[in-house]
């Protein structure tokens, strides 16, 4: 795997010290971005020049969410005796950590906060620092090209992408999750094109020690090993981020979600998969109900829906609640532009977890289906396994998506996006289990041909 792994900044890793002690994390709200020094005529400050020129090709205007979080603003909060964990530009809320309640009543009252919400309290728990697994490296090859994993990709006629040689070459990706577990030492993933990682729950950590959920994920897409497995987008650039704390569920995550999405769009990410979603938490009072699924009552559905305004395709995984009380997507699946993806087997039938829309307020979702039952992926103990989840789903397609648009450079995320709904073999009729239904890749190629 090609390296470069990006150093945190002095600054975060003390503030992550600061962070272990204290119990408490709240996300402040605040009412504008004055007194900053940054300005929409001069992008350059906070975007790269890659960000820039995505978004000049789709005609999409910088506007005032894409200027960083008052800096004084931030000053001010934190001489109240907090800490501070994260910010988000696009909802513009800074998020601190405290033992002492009393100082968020305090914050409250000052002119330029909107709101306060207790986020997260430190788990009851003790949280174990994470092992890595031993690997074994002896993956089995195949007499074909790409191993069992060939039919993942058929399913939606995305092999025809491949063949005439969109493979994902000079596309970024993004892959938001909780870990990446040993994949910078299984043999079979060394020559994934990897520009970087960032761990946005804790800047300090091994994000190859963490959880094993977002090494199957990276896989779908990612891998290129010949005669064993290839994925859907071999020849893309990957960055490998990390918002999920898989020790407790708490809405903080969402936080750090909101973190690795404005840091994706700054380093001029193509497309981002994210196969993460929630709706029950630690603390049950903030427990979504049906209603909230309406595309902007959680912290990440509304930053999802400003993806494909910032020129990001995000892919998002529709969840796996279909066979429970639940039986709904999941945040941020509900959000609008974006593709959330349910989960079907190699014959094209439902799989029973795949969650069903549609959104409270009547959007159809999920949008498509894609292999999640029986999925191949890569295991943390570097050989080939086989695992169920919409979570596999959504990357499948994520790699497909990113290809397809890799062949029509020319249009915007928002058309990438309907062009793959339309290309669906429900598209006439669609429903709230399937969507759009399976979309056939190599016809929403041809049709922009």
């Amino acid at each position: 795997m090609k390296k470069l792994i990006t150093a945190a900044l002095l600054f975060a890793a003390i503030t992550t010290t600061a962070q272990e002690a204290d119990s408490l994390k709240y996300r402040i709200s605040l009412r504008d971005k004055a007194n900053t020094p940054y300005s929409l005529e001069q992008p350059e400050a906070y975007l790269s020049q890659k960000a820039i020129e995505r978004r000049q090709r789709q005609g999409l205007a910088i506007d005032s969410t894409d200027l960083p979080v008052s800096e004084v603003y931030i000053e001010q909060v934190r001489n109240q005796g907090v800490n501070i964990v994260t910010k988000g530009k696009w909802d513009n809320f800074v998020t601190v950590s405290t033992n002492d309640a009393s100082l968020i009543d305090s914050i409250a009252k000052m002119p330029f906060v909107v709101a306060t919400e207790r986020v997260w309290r430190v788990p009851n728990k003790k949280i174990e620092a994470p092992i890595r697994e031993s690997l074994l490296n002896n993956i089995l090859k195949s007499d074909t090209l790409y191993g069992s994993a060939v039919s993942q990709i058929e399913v939606s006629n995305g092999l025809k992408l491949h063949e005439a040689g969109y493979k994902g070459q000079g596309m970024t990706v993004a892959v938001i999750d909780a870990g990446y577990h040993n994949a910078d030492k299984i043999t079979a993933m060394q020559n994934i094109n990897l520009l970087g990682t960032r761990d946005f729950v804790n800047p300090q950590s091994d994000i190859y020690a963490e959880e094993t959920h977002g090494l199957g994920v990276l896989s779908c897409m990612a891998m290129n090993a010949p005669n064993a497995m290839i994925g859907t987008a071999p020849e893309a650039s990957y960055w490998l981020l990390r918002s999920e704390d898989d020790s407790s569920e708490h809405l903080v995550e969402q936080d750090y979600w909101a973190a690795a999405i404005e840091f994706a769009d700054s380093v001029g990410v193509d497309v981002v998969n994210t196969s993460l979603g929630y709706y029950s938490f630690d603390d049950h009072s903030k427990d979504y109900q049906l209603r909230n699924l309406d595309g902007n009552y959680a912290l990440i559905s509304r930053q999802a829906a400003k993806v494909a305004d910032k020129g990001m395709i995000l892919v998002c995984s529709a969840g796996n609640s279909g066979s429970g009380t639940w039986k709904k997507i999941t945040p941020p699946g509900d959000a609008e532009n974006v593709l959330t993806v349910g989960a079907i087997d190699r014959k094209g039938i439902l799989a029973p977890f795949s969650s069903i829309g549609n959104t409270a307020d009547g959007r159809i979702k999920p949008d498509v289906v894609a292999v999640g039952f029986q999925a191949d992926v890569m295991g943390a103990d570097g050989n080939l396994t086989k695992a169920n989840g919409t979570s596999f789903a959504s990357p499948i397609m994520a790699g497909m998506v990113t290809c397809l648009w890799q062949a029509h450079p020319e249009l915007t995320a928002k058309e990438v996006i309907e062009l793959v709904r339309q290309s669906g073999d429900r598209a006439a009729y669609p429903d709230n289990i399937y969507g759009y239904g399976i979309p056939d890749m190599w016809k929403a190629y041809n049709s922009k041909k």
